[in-house]
């Protein structure tokens, strides 16, 4: 077959297959007019080249296995040479990495237990934002989509604004417990995720000061259900005056819930002393309040 073919069969390309054949790993016939001529076997050879290298093995340590299938041979010796040294080598890089994300979660640890928090930080009542809008900002959630919080969509928004989440076995800063609910992980709401909507809500947002990377890793870690929103700038806290609290070098939000229906603030849940049972405390407030609008229609 020509290259071209083999090419489109294999899902390779045409300069990986002269490479392979610069190596001596898959070699074609010259015909007289100078193209290349692939014996069948060549499919298999290559397709084998492209197994062992989405394994983390390079183009030279495929050599025994594409010569064995040239020889019509089982693996050899020297093949199984290779997986054990591809092993090997995995096995010490991934004990390298280790230690590298321990050295680095230690600083994490160090610091976070050294932080102290202050005194809160000047805003307006949270209340006063009931029948307006939320300020015309735009997010990216940890599932990567855009969110703008003046244009939520129909229907009643839930966004719970949070302070910050530790990591396993680590204490929260020192003093964070004078914010309400500053201990509780946002596993509140997540295991009522659906019977919140269920209730009547439409959509679910977590929102704080901390990093995309920080959530995103909350996120996969708790399962969360519902996307974060990250504001490390504090965007939403200075458009809105939403109530701050400092954390030494560090400002967070204070935890708070705002329910928006049809683009405008409906209802603020502030301040939230006990997240853990909040979660129920919100369905019957949207149990309630879809029994009232059934009934007004």
């Amino acid at each position: 077959m020509r290259v071209g073919e083999l090419a489109r069969r294999t899902g390779t390309t045409i300069r990986a297959l002269r490479y392979y054949e610069e190596t001596g790993l898959v070699v074609p016939r010259r015909l007289g007019n100078g193209y290349r001529d692939y014996d069948p076997i060549a499919e298999r050879q290559v397709a084998q080249i492209r197994e062992l290298m989405a394994l983390g093995l390079t183009v030279e340590e495929t050599r025994p296995f594409v010569e064995s299938i040239a020889n019509d041979d089982d693996v050899c010796a020297a093949a199984v040479a290779t997986f054990r040294s591809t092993v090997t080598n995995l096995q010490a890089r991934i004990g390298e990495l280790t230690a590298q994300r321990e050295a680095l979660d230690a600083r994490i640890d160090t610091a976070a237990r050294q932080v102290v928090t202050g005194p809160a930080g000047a805003g307006s009542e949270p209340v006063d934002l009931i029948g307006k809008p939320l300020p015309e900002l735009r997010f990216y959630g940890t599932d990567g989509r855009p969110i703008s919080l003046h244009a939520l969509g129909p229907g009643r928004s839930v966004i719970f604004v949070y302070p910050l989440t530790g990591r396993p076995g680590v204490d929260l800063p020192r003093g964070l417990l004078e914010i309400h609910g500053a201990r509780s992980q946002d596993s509140w709401l997540r295991d009522h995720h659906a019977e919140i909507l269920a209730a009547g809500a439409a959509r679910v947002y977590g929102l704080s000061a901390q990093s995309t990377g920080y959530q995103r890793e909350l996120v996969h870690r708790l399962r969360l259900p519902y996307p974060l929103i990250p504001d490390p700038k504090l965007t939403l806290a200075a458009a809105a005056r939403l109530p701050t609290r400092t954390v030494g070098d560090l400002i967070v939000y204070e935890r708070l819930n705002l329910i928006v229906t049809d683009d405008l603030v409906e209802h603020v849940f502030h301040p939230i002393p006990d997240p853990a049972s909040h979660a129920l405390h919100l369905m019957r407030w949207l149990t309630q309040r879809r029994a009232v609008g059934q009934s007004a229609g």
